[in-house]
């Protein structure tokens, strides 16, 4: 167990730096386009904004599940206790509200309400 300790908490650090670089990447990306879309294409400010939101939202969500991911990893790793166990748990609980309430808010819909996706058949 030793030896993995520290294999695992570089995989967790280096997993929350990944989630990390997304958030940080989308946000810059979705600056950039929307930037780009007032000053060349005249869009709306409005439509602008939404586009702006929708793509940072779904960078945001990414962005979550692997710093959520690292968590986990960080938690198992270090000496699991039933402290250690409460944080987690809350820490899972906060970032799940966060994806929840952003799924909500880029689609408009509850997540029950969304229509499944229609499965095209293939020529296998």
């Amino acid at each position: 167990m030793d030896l993995l300790k520290p294999i695992a908490e570089f995989a967790a650090i280096a997993v929350g730096g990944i989630g990390i670089a997304i958030i940080t990447v989308t946000a810059a990306y979705s600056l950039l386009i929307g930037g780009k879309h007032m000053l060349y294409h005249r869009h709306e400010t409005e439509t602008i904004f939404r586009e702006m939101r929708q793509r940072l939202g779904r960078g945001i969500l990414l962005g979550l599940e692997f710093l959520i991911a690292a968590d986990i990893m960080l938690s198992v790793t270090i000496d699991l206790s039933f402290e250690r166990a409460g944080v987690l748990i809350m820490i899972v609980l906060v970032r799940a509200f966060l994806s929840f309430t952003l799924e909500v808010e880029l689609t408009g819909k509850w997540p029950w309400h969304q229509k499944p996706e229609k499965r095209t058949q293939s020529s296998d």
